[in-house]
């Protein structure tokens, strides 16, 4: 049974990334499918391979994740606090995704596991909660908006005497190299998310002891899954990124793209907090589309999205609690 239980929760932890790799396929590739830099399936097979890769080049995520968040519970009930949290985040996922809302796979995880752990009596680490996603949730969305102006109006600057069709022209052969470090700051941020959730749930069947390296097939696997759901593609979300909050250029996507994967990038590897992809891109659009005038910006669309991000804790903590307390009905 333990090792049903053990087989499962993977499962379902491999089912979530697949459902965060097609939920998050727009934080990459929106913008340079709306300006044409890139066709859509051309831009998903790229943001697919880039996701891979990324995947692969680090794991301080993924020992936040596994180890800072909440405690590591013990036995069936820690199985159950698990998989009642992966609950939570998918469903928040499918939600979201069906009204085209881009909101955060990463925060409907962290509020999946929250949600699970108080319903099942486990300890949260409350300081590792604050620190590491309720202050990057709302610092990196400001940095986003501000950077995201800031690289535009250096762009707008620097090619304000350059011949406006050749500079579009340019912009979106680069949006080539900023969409794919984008999809590469997404694999490197998200695939460790999975990769934290599986560790500890190896950790929780004595499969593995905490702080031990990730093994290899746990990154394969979430890598390949993710890979698979950005393919996937997801098309109701990147409407809205795409067109929706504004109506992008090429030189405002380049800069939005290279706002948000130099913000990924940064705070996977300076600060090992798991920021969100889609606060991230959405923010850095908005700053980016602000130079063309503040009302070009949609910002009834723009609220709703924000209200979004802040609901999506809380929701999926209420999902996965009570999916926690389904999974121990039935236990009994």
């Amino acid at each position: 049974m333990d090792t049903f239980a053990l087989v499962v929760t993977i499962g379902v932890a491999l089912f979530f990334t697949y459902t965060n790799g097609f939920h998050d396929s727009a934080n990459a590739i929106a913008t340079s499918v709306s300006t044409r830099a890139l066709t859509p399936r051309v831009a998903l097979l790229m943001a697919a391979v880039m996701n891979l890769a990324g995947a692969f080049l680090g794991s301080g995520v993924a020992r936040t994740v596994s180890e800072g968040l909440i405690e590591t519970p013990r036995g069936s009930t820690g199985m159950g606090i698990l998989f009642a949290a992966l609950v939570g985040a998918i469903v928040w996922n499918l939600t979201t995704w069906y009204f085209g809302l881009p909101s955060s796979s990463s925060h409907a995880l962290f509020g999946g596991m929250v949600g699970a752990a108080l319903a099942g009596g486990t300890a949260v680490y409350w300081s590792g909660v604050i620190d590491k996603i309720i202050i990057p949730m709302v610092v990196s969305p400001l940095v986003g908006l501000a950077a995201g102006y800031g690289v535009m109006t250096a762009i707008l600057w620097a090619f304000r005497r350059a011949n406006p069709h050749k500079a579009k022209r340019g912009f979106r052969i680069a949006q080539t190299v900023s969409a794919a470090a984008m999809a590469l700051g997404h694999g490197l941020q998200d695939a460790q998310k999975t990769m934290g959730v599986v560790v500890m749930a190896l950790v929780i069947a004595d499969v593995q002891n905490q702080g031990d390296p990730i093994p290899v097939w746990v990154k394969v696997a979430c890598a390949v899954m993710l890979s698979a759901g950005t393919y996937a593609g997801g098309w109701r979300i990147m409407r809205t990124l795409g067109r929706k909050i504004i109506e992008l250029e090429p030189p405002q996507g380049f800069a939005a793209e290279s706002t948000g994967a130099t913000i990924m990038f940064g705070s996977a590897f300076l600060f090992h907090a798991p920021i969100s992809t889609t606060h991230v891109i959405t923010s850095s659009i908005m700053g980016a589309g602000a130079t063309k005038r503040v009302n070009a910006v949609r910002w009834g669309v723009a609220r709703n999205i924000v209200v979004g991000w802040f609901i999506t804790m809380p929701a999926a903590a209420v999902v996965a609690a009570l999916a926690f307390g389904l999974v121990n009905l039935l236990a009994l």
